[in-house]
């Protein structure tokens, strides 16, 4: 893998501060792939800098010559989806067909129903005697999961370049390359130098600094609960606006009039994809008590086609493996039946957990409460609808969701779950649909309309 040993500031990649650099991994063999640069405090304020100055000038465009800055992006990024595809799959250790389709795939996509909301979206409306502007916040420091490593950052960056606000990104350090990539094609898209500003470097110190940099105007993050507390603990205190996209144990409920061989098929697959490391995987599923060994064997059936360094990737790192493998063992010991898989290692080589069903758990054990951000699903029973509804609702998140059974029943169960995006029977994800969450998942929304208001900001003239 190739990689820039210098930071993308100002239009152009310049030397780090300093000399410290990040060893970056393919998780599927664990050998170091490459070397980024650590970048520090100094380097933010260089980024941050640059990006204040290109604001009046960027945030000045025409929306429609935003929309063709974005269009030039999304072109750029889809004449590299084969490299970024393979970028992905050697730093996050995704399959290949994964990658391709949605963390190359589904990106570009997003890139481009943003540079048609540049183009449509109403910047200004009347109301009674007043216009309304929607402008923009301003400076952007946008900090990224290593997770979708494109998608992530293409879900900040596009909507606040809209926006017609300038930009800086931090990415995750075991993901930077795909970063690099997006810098690459920033710069043939030929976009204003400043507009966009990478710099790499570990969260507690280049992460930091840019979530407390006093121009940045607002801090968008995605990651861990705990992690988003802290930035949002320092935007508070500086008065500064902030969109944060945590954590989530989303639950898959099975009505009795659900087509139970579907709905456990598509919920394993789900916790499956990308190795279970996503904040809206359904984790937890929720089955009608009279169906629930019927359920329980289907699962164990799905589960057997996710096979280790075939269709299931490894984790991204040592330090997520220890911490998935001991989310099993905890299972275990509260008592959880193992039906497929567990905390053995699956291959010699690499951070791969065998992919895991649990049954017989219970709503208060740990693996139905906290995330583990790896390829474990818990399968839970329920007697009527209320209580799925509590056991649904019972956890500090709300990302996400899934119904299953006759449409009007699911629809109505789905509108009394707390969560910020409920799948019906299998409903195809849709980039333009706001995805965020209630409770501890975060503040605001990505995507579409609802991920654009995030970057502005209104004021009113009255006449």
């Amino acid at each position: 893998m190739k990689a820039h040993d210098a930071m993308y500031i100002g239009g152009e990649w310049r030397p780090a501060a300093g000399s410290d650099t990040i060893a970056v991994l393919n998780p599927a063999d664990e050998q170091v792939i490459a070397h980024v640069p650590a970048g520090t405090a100094e380097d933010v304020d260089a980024a941050v800098r640059a990006a204040r100055a290109a604001l009046p000038g960027w945030a000045a465009t025409p929306p429609a010559e935003r929309a063709a800055g974005i269009a030039a992006l999304r072109d750029a990024l889809a004449a590299r989806a084969e490299e970024i595809a393979a970028t992905v799959t050697a730093e996050l250790g995704a399959p290949p067909q994964l990658a391709a389709a949605v963390h190359a795939g589904l990106p570009i996509a997003v890139a481009g129903t943003y540079a048609e909301l540049a183009a449509t979206h109403p910047f200004e409306e009347k109301v009674g005697n007043s216009t309304v502007y929607a402008e923009p916040v301003g400076v952007v420091a946008a900090i990224t999961p290593w997770n979708f490593p494109l998608h992530q950052v293409v879900a900040k960056i596009a909507p606040a370049l809209a926006a017609g606000c300038t930009t800086v990104l931090k990415p995750a350090e075991d993901t930077p390359l795909t970063a690099q990539l997006f810098a690459e094609a920033v710069h043939e898209a030929g976009l204003p130098a400043g507009v966009f500003n990478l710099v790499t470097g570990l969260g507690p110190v280049a992460g930091q600094a840019l979530a407390e940099h006093p121009d940045v105007d607002l801090v968008s993050f995605t990651g861990s609960t705990a992690v988003g507390r802290r930035i949002g603990a320092l935007a508070g205190g500086a008065v500064k606006r902030v969109a944060l996209e945590l954590g989530g144990k989303s639950a898959n409920v099975i009505l009795p009039s659900a087509d139970l061989a579907k709905a456990v098929s598509v919920g394993v697959a789900n916790v499956m994809s990308n190795s279970g490391q996503k904040c809206s995987a359904w984790t937890r599923m929720l089955i009608p008590a009279d169906r629930y060994e019927e359920a329980v064997a289907l699962a164990a059936e799905a589960v057997a086609k996710y096979v280790p360094g075939e269709r299931l990737g490894p984790l991204v790192n040592a330090r997520q493996l220890e911490r998935v493998r001991g989310y099993i063992e905890k299972g275990v010991e509260e008592g959880a039946r193992l039906v497929a898989g567990g905390a053995e290692a699956p291959l010699e080589t690499g951070y791969y957990v065998a992919p895991t069903v649990f049954a017989d758990v219970t709503p208060e054990m740990t693996i139905a409460q906290e995330e583990i951000f790896g390829p474990v699903v818990s399968l839970l029973r329920y007697e009527d609808e209320e209580e799925a509804l509590a056991i649904a609702n019972g956890t500090v998140y709300g990302l996400a969701g899934a119904v299953w059974g006759e449409p009007g029943q699911a629809v109505a169960f789905a509108r009394r779950m707390e969560a910020g995006q409920v799948d019906i029977n299998g409903g195809r994800f849709n980039p333009l649909a706001p995805f965020g969450g209630y409770k501890q998942s975060g503040v605001g929304r990505e995507l579409g309309t609802h991920g654009l208001a995030e970057y502005l900001q209104t004021k009113s003239l009255q006449f």
